[in-house]
Parts: C-alpha cells; sequence; structure tokens
C-alpha cells in the first residue's frame, strides 16, 4: 500500500482478457474515479483454446510481455491497490496456470473470476454506468458470453456461455453462413434456460467487440456524437447490420470504420451473434454501455450509500472543482433556482439532476477566451467523460451552459439533432437563471443565502435585503428581465 497521502487513492486494474490484456490506473471520488492510464495489448490469449485448448504460445508470451510492463507501470504510478484479475481464457486453458505463476513473479496476485463472478461484475458494471437500468447485460469477450438480468439496481440471474467472439470463427467452418453460431447460441442457451428471459426489456451491451459494432453503426448513420454510451439501436437494425457485414472483407471494414485488424476480423461473428441472441430473448431494443467488467470491480467493492450517488452529480462537482473558480457554488446555485422549476409538469427529477449538473459545471469555462466560452460550455457538456446521462440530456446540458455563458437561447448544431425543441426550450431557461445568479452573487456564497427567487401571480420575484440592494446593479437587472421574459412573468425585487 503506497503512503501518498492524496485527497483521493490512486488504484489500478491488470484485466487479464481472453481476447486483450489492460491496464486501467484511477483515481478520483469513490463513485467515479477519473482514469488516469488506460492501455491494452491485443494478446489473443482464447485464440486458440477451441482447436487445442490451451492458449498458444505467441499469445503467451504477448501477455507476459504486456503483464511485465503493466505491473512496471503501475509501481511507477504509486497505485495505492492493484487488483488483477482473468476471466475466461485463463480459466479454461490447460496452460492458464503459467500466466498466473508469471503474473505472481511479478508481484501481481491474479484473481480467476469464475464464468457468474464474471457475469455480476459486468451487470454492476452497467449499473454503476446507468443506475436505472432494467434488462439483460451481455458481456462478450473472448472467450465467453455473460448473460446478466439487472433491474432495480440489483444483479439478479446471471449465466455464463462459452461462446467467446475468438471461439465463433472455429464454429463457422464448413457451415452456411451464421448457422452454427446460431446452432451453438441455441444450445447454450437451452442448458442456462435463458430463452425469451430478456422479453419486451432492453439489452445493455458489454465487450470491445459489441461497442466496435455501435460505432460503426453510429459513423454509418451520421450520428453527431464520438461517444457511444446509452447509443440505442433496435433489433432490426443490428440485424440489417449483421447481413452487410457479412459480405464485407476485413480491408473494407478496417477502412470503414477505423477497425483494428484483430477487431475487423471478428466484428461480423460478433454482430451475427448478437443479431441472433436478441431475437431469441426477445429483447425490445439494445443499449451500448461504455461500463463494463473492470467498472463493476470498482463499483462492487463501494458501500451501499456510495453506491446511491448519482454518478453524474459526483463527476460534475469533480469537474467543477478542479476547473471552477469557486468550487462551493454549484451546489448553492442549483438550489438558489430550484425554486422557478419545482412545478414543471411531467419533467420532474430528471430536470432537477439536469440543472444541478450545469450549475456544477457553469464556471468550468472561466479561462476560455470571452468570445468562446458558450462554445466550451457546449463542448464539455457534449464530450465530458460523463454516465448517467443518454444523448437527449448531453444536448440540454449543453444547451443550459450555453446560454449561461452568453445569454443566447439559440441552439446550435447538433443540440437540435440530439433534443427536441421542447426539451432545449427548457434548457436554455436554466442557463438564464445560472446566468442571474452567477452574475448577482459575483460566484461567492453570501449573497446567494441571503436573496431567493419565486414565481408568483405572474410575477418573476427577486427577495433582495435591504443590505443587499447595491447587488441590483445594472447587469443583473438585465439578467433578470432576460430570465422573466423567457419566463412568460415581469421581473420584481421585494
Amino acid at each position: 500500500m503506497a503512503e501518498s497521502g492524496r485527497a483521493h487513492p490512486r488504484s489500478a486494474i491488470v484485466d487479464i482478457g481472453s481476447n486483450s490484456v489492460r491496464l486501467v490506473v484511477y483515481q478520483g471520488p469513490a463513485r467515479l474515479p477519473a482514469v488516469l492510464f488506460n492501455e491494452k495489448v491485443m494478446a489473443g490469449l482464447g485464440r486458440d483454446l477451441a482447436a487445442t485448448g490451451a492458449i498458444g504460445a505467441g499469445a503467451m508470451a504477448r501477455g507476459r510481455t504486456a503483464l511485465a510492463r503493466f505491473a512496471m507501470i503501475a509501481r511507477e504510478l504509486d497505485c495505492d491497490r492493484v487488483r488483477t484479475v482473468a476471466t475466461a481464457a485463463v480459466r479454461d486453458a490447460s496452460n492458464g496456470g503459467e500466466l498466473i505463476d508469471a503474473a505472481a513473479a511479478l508481484g501481481l496476485r491474479v484473481e480467476l473470476l469464475a464464468g457468474d463472478a464474471e457475469a455480476e461484475a459486468a451487470g454492476l458494471g452497467v449499473l454503476s454506468g446507468i443506475p436505472a437500468a432494467d434488462g439483460v447485460v451481455g458481456d462478450l469477450g473472448g472467450g465467453s458470453l455473460e448473460l446478466v438480468r439487472i433491474g432495480g439496481g440489483a444483479v439478479r440471474e446471471r449465466a455464463s456461455l462459452k461462446l467467446g467472439v475468438l471461439r465463433l470463427g472455429a464454429l463457422k467452418e464448413g457451415a452456411r453462413e451464421g448457422a452454427a453460431i446460431e446452432a451453438a447460441l441455441d444450445a447454450g442457451l437451452r442448458k442456462v434456460g435463458w430463452a425469451g428471459r430478456g422479453r419486451g426489456l432492453p439489452f445493455y451491451l458489454v465487450g470491445g467487440s459489441w461497442r466496435a459494432m455501435v460505432k460503426l453503426h453510429a459513423v454509418a448513420t451520421g450520428y453527431p456524437l464520438p461517444l457511444i454510451h446509452q447509443y440505442r439501436m433496435t433489433p432490426g437494425q443490428v440485424q440489417r447490420l449483421a447481413r452487410k457485414l457479412a459480405g464485407m472483407t476485413r480491408a473494407e471494414l478496417k477502412e470503414t470504420g477505423g477497425l483494428s485488424t484483430p477487431r475487423a476480423a471478428t466484428l461480423a461473428d460478433a454482430t451475427w451473434l448478437l443479431a441472433a441472441l436478441l431475437k431469441r430473448l426477445e429483447s425490445s431494443e439494445v443499449v451500448a454501455s461504455a461500463f463494463g467488467l473492470r467498472e463493476g470491480l470498482l463499483y462492487g467493492d463501494l458501500d451501499a450509500e456510495t453506491r446511491e450517488q448519482d454518478p453524474l452529480i459526483v463527476a460534475a462537482r469533480e469537474e467543477g472543482r478542479a476547473f471552477g473558480r469557486f468550487p462551493e457554488h454549484g451546489d448553492l446555485l442549483a438550489r438558489w433556482i430550484a425554486p422557478l422549476f419545482a412545478d414543471a409538469s411531467g419533467q420532474g427529477a430528471e430536470d432537477a439532476r439536469l440543472r444541478h449538473a450545469a450549475c456544477l459545471l457553469a464556471d468550468t469555462g472561466w479561462r476560455a477566451n470571452p468570445e468562446f466560452r458558450a462554445e466550451r460550455g457546449a463542448e464539455v457538456a457534449l464530450h465530458g467523460n460523463w454516465v448517467a446521462i443518454d444523448a437527449a440530456g448531453r444536448a440540454m446540458l449543453a444547451q443550459a451552459l450555453a446560454t449561461a455563458l452568453d445569454g443566447s437561447r439559440a441552439s446550435p448544431d447538433p443540440l437540435p439533432r440530439l433534443a427536441s425543441p421542447e426539451q432545449l426550450a427548457r434548457a436554455s431557461t436554466w442557463g438564464l437563471a445560472i446566468r442571474l445568479g452567477q452574475r448577482l452573487s459575483g460566484g461567492v456564497a453570501g449573497p446567494l443565502e441571503r436573496t431567493a427567487l419565486s414565481m408568483s401571480e405572474g410575477g418573476l420575484s427577486l427577495r433582495l435585503p435591504g443590505a443587499d440592494a447595491p447587488l441590483y446593479g445594472e447587469a443583473v437587472e438585465k439578467r433578470h428581465a432576460a430570465l422573466a421574459t423567457a419566463l412568460g412573468a415581469a421581473a420584481r425585487v421585494c
């Protein structure tokens, strides 16, 4: 254990997967630490399992080399904790113990996860990034496919099938395209009793191959964000993509989707498996998750109170603390403007948390050139490393920040492609309220603690005690009037 004296501990996970070996180093709030370092080696430990039952010599050498580097990087980064886990390839290979011994010689104690534990970690990972998720998680690795029923914030039933993406190629030899994959899937689902288990529920995707498929679809359809967390597809879209990919060469896949050679080699099989699985589970839609096994391991170590924290708010608060001028101001500002929106019909808690996040992030662009602060605010919202927020939520957050920073209610591209006019109009009003609060207070706590906003009888009232009357200068008056106009009310001071 490193004695670093840091505000937040620095932890690392070495993930020895069937397709890749990866090191991720985290530091930050326990509920959602930031990634400091992330590197993978496509070792292909599970590539020869179906044919030989063992990790091939080349893959073993690549795995050893990766572990040696990662052990040294973790030491150089002075990690407080290093957790090393191995999954299906090491678990199933006749010579998997050799890699475990090699890791031990480097000071890495390997936890060999059983299929059930691997499935649980994948389910917890999805819940970490999408707390309200209710459906079936599918984690496609190189050596196995984990299925997990989640709902109500908990992991329920789980199953592990030996249908990893590196095993699928061997199944196809001599068979009609996809027929052997589907037959193997049918046999696996019968064995675990999962046919129809996802009827009418979303299917949450985890795993590099399926994420690569989602990115390919997003690029092909002109999706305006480079992030795929909570990206949605219909089963029909997956099926059409599976047929298209089956007729493409690896070179075409690499050129179209910017895929690595290993990913291009397995993408068509992975997509065919997904299309067949969605049909047999009777899933309603596909939802991509950026979080999976590693995030699930972190989430599983948390106490119940920390798990209940909203990851969007935790991340936005940390961003505000790191890059804002007045770290305590965001939470106070959210409380100050809340009375104006308490009775917004039909929106409730989701609007409230997005407003809260906007308040926490409202000051993070202050270092930018004044002419570009609105663009900076929108960029933070659209491209920030947030979870528990969908594309429409990102657009609303971007609208609120852009309006807060320049006062305009216009919605620049791509916001109208991600959220409805009604959603963006609401968010722009939040931005005007934030803009008023920031100008009135100068960014410090006292003025917001002594004043209050309220709506009554068609008026937007600002309660301003006599001693604080000098705060109501020309700039504050203009922002008060702009917010009142957006709310269809008259500006009043009382």
